[in-house]
């Protein structure tokens, strides 16, 4: 069920038009308590789409009711048209559930620089026929209704000691970090007050949505959102909430990964044995975004060397000419030279695990990506026409 797993919300999806395929592209999710607390986090691009200017105010007091999302357009850089066909939305929403538009958040996803009365007319009309159409069952068609070029809807569910978190997710491409990617509503019934929310949130995302690194492509409309109505009546640990948030928000990234537009490997990339954890991101994150390095993935060649020149580029604490190499099990690379022949690594499953030892610590991380495709190239070429 999504974000309607936990106790506490209702959500629908419905078509207004918005997306020539006739398919859903209005969600709203209703926060009906007994606590109303909301956190949030939000692209750092400084290209900011209108809702995110809006929800990035709307968070401040830790309160939100409800929260409405759109796929069809991204209202964004749509001047000052766009901020008031948001602000709308938001007052229309409390209008109809009789709360205030301060409490309401509004995401938007699809083609920048488009939108017009009609855009705005289809937006509102999601709104009231979106809140006609709520059920505690709605948490599906609300995942359906945010997708863009998504092949598949992205839903995830955690439930522990008498309380539960759900969640759904859109994306596929123009997945980079800055605080989140991709547009996240993320639901508990658990009992937590808004620093608690705020802190947890921030925890999860820093080691799930921020590393995952598709395509280098920062969005202009990235937003995560965690509602919390205390419906539960449980007020968990926060160690324990936090891994249990986590957990959902790992799991909703690798669901992005999967459905990467065009993607034909999924990339896990994990360094270890770093200076620090900055430092195993800082490496890792230069062999996602290394173009040669995910074309030669495509090709099921383990160029190994195409990983040493990309990590040549960091400033973290490492001797190239002292690193160790694995693809898929497979030693290709110690000490900065070769080892294993490059015919003993099978690279045509789609799962790919990469593994980089940098030999001169015990920190780790690991980074999420895919491989550079001409199906990504021709879906992208083609994405406003």
């Amino acid at each position: 069920m999504s974000v309607t797993a936990p106790a506490g919300f209702e959500a629908a999806g419905v078509a207004v038009g918005l997306k020539s395929t006739g398919k859903p592209d209005v969600a709203v999710v209703v926060n009906r308590g007994p606590l109303k607390v909301g956190a949030a986090v939000f692209t750092s691009n400084r290209a900011k789409a209108n809702p995110i200017l809006w929800s990035e105010q709307a968070i401040r007091d830790g309160v939100v009711e409800a929260i409405v999302l759109n796929s069809g357009g991204a209202n964004c850089f749509t001047g000052s048209f766009g901020f008031q066909t948001t602000h709308q939305t938001a007052e229309k929403t409390a209008e109809l559930l009789g709360v205030s538009a301060g409490d309401v958040l509004v995401c938007s996803t699809g083609l920048i620089g488009t939108g017009d009365e009609v855009f705005r007319g289809k937006v509102l009309a999601g709104v009231e026929e979106g809140i006609i159409a709520l059920s505690p069952d709605g948490g599906v068609d609300a995942s359906l209704a945010i997708l863009t070029t998504d092949s598949r809807p992205k839903r995830a569910v955690r439930s522990a000691d008498g309380w539960t978190i759900g969640g759904m997710a859109k994306g596929a491409g123009m997945l980079a970090p800055g605080l989140a990617t991709m547009l996240v509503v993320i639901t508990t019934d658990a009992v937590l007050d808004a620093a608690e929310a705020d802190a947890a949130l921030r925890a999860a995302t820093r080691v799930s949505f921020d590393r995952l690194d598709s395509d280098g492509c920062m969005s202009t409309n990235d937003q995560v959102t965690l509602l919390v109505s205390g419906a539960s009546g449980v007020r968990p640990a926060m160690v324990d909430f936090t891994v249990a948030l986590t957990a959902v928000c790992d799991d909703l990234a690798a669901q992005l990964q999967g459905d990467a537009e065009g993607a034909s490997h999924d990339i896990t990339i994990r360094v270890v044995s770093a200076a620090s954890e900055d430092d195993a991101v800082a490496v890792g994150r230069s062999v996602a975004r290394n173009n040669l390095f995910k074309a030669a993935i495509f090709g099921n060649d383990p160029n190994w060397g195409r990983v040493l020149a990309a990590i040549g580029t960091t400033d973290a604490a490492f001797d190239p000419y002292d690193v160790d190499v694995w693809m898929n099990g497979v030693r290709v690379c110690t000490a900065g030279g070769p080892d294993r022949p490059r015919e003993d690594v099978d690279l045509t499953p789609r799962a790919t695990d990469l593994v980089i030892d940098l030999r001169v610590g015990d920190a780790a991380a690991t980074i999420r990506t895919n491989d550079l495709t001409h199906d990504y190239v021709h879906e992208n070429s083609a994405y406003s026409s």
